[in-house]
């Protein structure tokens, strides 16, 4: 990615001795955008990098997997404010330029003395080709890195898209999810790269569910820093970029899905002719957060009636005699009333598969929408019964 280096180092703050703290640069101080959680529990790194962005502008992001730094009051806080320092002194430039963010168990403090040694080190090996070391070291449960790109052109010159994230567990957004680091080197002002990314993130991060936990250290942020050489976007080279950055993020976020803790599948929700956006959507997260229709999806059965029974608590506008349900193109409900073992049959064989949709027709207005869920397995139970011992 032109414009940008990166690096990886163990500090020890994970467990296992591997990296855990990852270091991006940008040769130039960009653009930079970032939605973050709206849980009411906010980590210090989201508090200070929501501070640190606000001008538009930024030079780096430090990232900490294994130590959430969440629930840790003022000190926490101050730790936040020390990493940046930290990153500053060593890079040469304002911490105010730093981008702070952390993932892992929450209600622990940094171990200061770890990153500290670790930063001179980070800084000092960068390198073009450590985008993936970077990926790596943000990784907690996930079983694999999760990196996307894409390639446009604004203004006859190229420019590139690069996307990393991770995110298996504590996974249901809202404006944004787990971490994402988005790197890019097209000319965008702040204001037009902020609204492009909430934007995509609407369509994209905010359509997924592993187990409908929102984190507390949810953030997505795009660095830009314009060494495409573009001058200026038309409208076209904005609807461009903002497709290029939603193909991006849309990966991302099924990698995580496909990634959740313990998932054996992974099911695209979708919801059809609801009365308003507002149903639509939150039929679709209904459904893809009960945890009984999960275990059914687990167990590959195309048990209808739990699918029925939450969309009978969402609290939408519904009528159960109007309702099909079906498996890809398999119909198993029918104006609310099952249509035989042998759909049935057709439908479980279906959900053999590693991916699969769930048709819904509220048949009530003209909206529709989705999520995309995971499986409910023994797995999960055991990854997050074990997390802190």
């Amino acid at each position: 990615m032109r414009g940008f280096k990166a690096a990886a180092v163990a500090s020890g703050l994970k467990k296992m001795q591997t990296a855990d703290l990852a270091l991006i640069v940008s040769e130039r101080e960009a653009s930079a955008a970032g939605v973050f959680t709206t849980n009411k529990v906010k980590a210090a790194p989201v508090l200070l990098s929501q501070k640190h962005i606000q001008n538009g502008r930024a030079f780096a992001i430090i990232a900490n997997a294994g130590c959430a730094n969440a629930c840790t009051g003022d000190p926490g806080f101050e730790d936040a404010v020390r990493t940046a320092g930290l990153v500053g002194k060593a890079l040469g430039i304002s911490p105010e330029g730093i981008l702070v963010a952390s993932t892992g168990v929450i209600g622990q403090r940094l171990d200061m003395e770890k990153v500290s040694e670790a930063i001179p080190p980070l800084a000092a090996n960068l390198k073009t080709e450590g985008i993936q070391a970077a990926a790596k070291a943000i990784m907690t449960t996930d079983s694999f890195f999760k990196i996307s790109s894409f390639d446009g052109q604004a203004g006859n010159q190229p420019y590139r898209i690069l996307g990393m994230a991770k995110g298996a567990g504590m996974i249901m957004p809202n404006m944004a999810t787990m971490l994402c680091f988005i790197l890019t080197d097209i000319q965008i002002t702040p204001e037009t790269l902020q609204k492009i990314l909430s934007t995509s993130a609407e369509k994209t991060f905010n359509r997924i569910s592993v187990d409908g936990d929102t984190s507390t250290n949810d953030m997505v942020l795009v660095l830009a820093n314009g060494m495409a050489g573009n001058k200026g976007l038309s409208s076209e080279d904005k609807n461009r970029f903002e497709e290029g950055l939603t193909t991006v993020m849309n990966d991302l976020a099924r990698m995580i899905v496909r990634d959740g803790e313990g998932a054996t599948k992974l099911v695209d929700v979708v919801v059809y002719h609801a009365l308003s956006a507002k149903d639509a959507v939150k039929a679709a997260r209904t459904v893809a957060n009960s945890s009984l229709v999960k275990t059914a999806f687990y167990g590959q059965d195309p048990n209808w009636g739990r699918i029925m029974a939450a969309l009978g608590r969402a609290d939408i506008e519904m009528d159960e005699t109007r309702v099909d349900i079906g498996i890809n193109d398999v119909q198993i409900v029918s104006r609310g009333l099952g249509k035989g073992v042998e759909a049935e049959k057709m439908a479980a064989e279906i959900m053999t598969l590693p991916e699969f949709t769930v048709n819904i027709d509220l048949h009530q207005g003209n909206h529709h929408d989705h999520v995309i869920t995971s499986d409910l397995t023994h797995e999960y139970i055991d990854i997050n019964a074990d997390y802190r011992t």
